[in-house]
């Protein structure tokens, strides 16, 4: 028996910032969904006639619209990527039919055929982002992944990025040879790299507690 050719899946990170996305369905799996393309700076229309009280106090505070009805097929006009979260399998598909016909991307929570994209487990330290993905076909192996991510990489990798970020456009504003300067960002982001920052970081932890005791010692005398 032939097997059918497997697609891959397309790995990128989407610029939503300022970008008109749909979100149908407001309850917990909804809410959820929200909170993320909130963090992205998403432009978030809601629709749904009922809400939990997180998104509820979102809508009160205009970080998202909230349209307390039933979905219409308008509702996707001028829309760049939209969310479907609810109860109904019918309407699941026909939010995704018409988002093919229209050219919108969208993902329908729990149910890989009708997904354009899938949301990936994600572990996050400032700008470095590292998502992982199974195609849908393994959720759980996806979140053990996460947490095994997780414990590798430590909450100073947020402080790392942030001066290598730094470090990159010092250099970028610097005239010199693309190659020189290539060789210096891989330097800069090596591991021996990594190790004279964290030797640094400890240092200046090791600093910050000694002048701490010395003040609590100077304040009981």
């Amino acid at each position: 028996m032939k097997q059918a050719k497997q697609t891959h899946l397309f790995p990128a990170f989407l610029k939503l910032a300022g970008r008109r996305c749909l979100v149908i369905g407001a309850g917990k799996i909804g809410e959820e969904k929200i909170g993320s393309l909130l963090e992205a700076g998403a432009k978030i229309e809601v629709v749904a006639p009922r809400a939990t009280d997180l998104v509820q106090a979102w809508a009160r505070e205009r970080r998202i619209r909230w349209h307390a009805r039933e979905f219409r097929m308008s509702d996707l006009s001028g829309i760049f990527v939209i969310v479907a979260a609810t109860s109904s399998p019918r309407l699941h598909a026909r939010i995704y039919k018409e988002a093919r016909r229209r050219g919108i991307l969208c993902n329908v929570v729990d149910d890989p055929p009708h997904c354009d994209f899938y949301y990936g487990a994600v572990v996050r330290r400032g700008s470095l982002q590292i998502a992982i993905s199974t195609a849908g076909h393994s959720p759980s192996l996806a979140q053990r992944l996460k947490k095994e991510i997780d414990a590798q990489f430590g909450s100073a990798y947020e402080t790392w990025i942030a001066e290598l970020g730094r470090k990159r456009e010092k250099l970028f504003e610097k005239a010199m040879d693309s190659e020189r300067r290539k060789k210096i960002l891989h330097n800069l982001a090596s591991q021996p790299s990594w190790k004279q920052f964290l030797r640094r970081e400890n240092r200046k932890l090791q600093a910050r507690k000694h002048n701490k005791n010395s003040k609590k010692l100077h304040s009981t005398t």
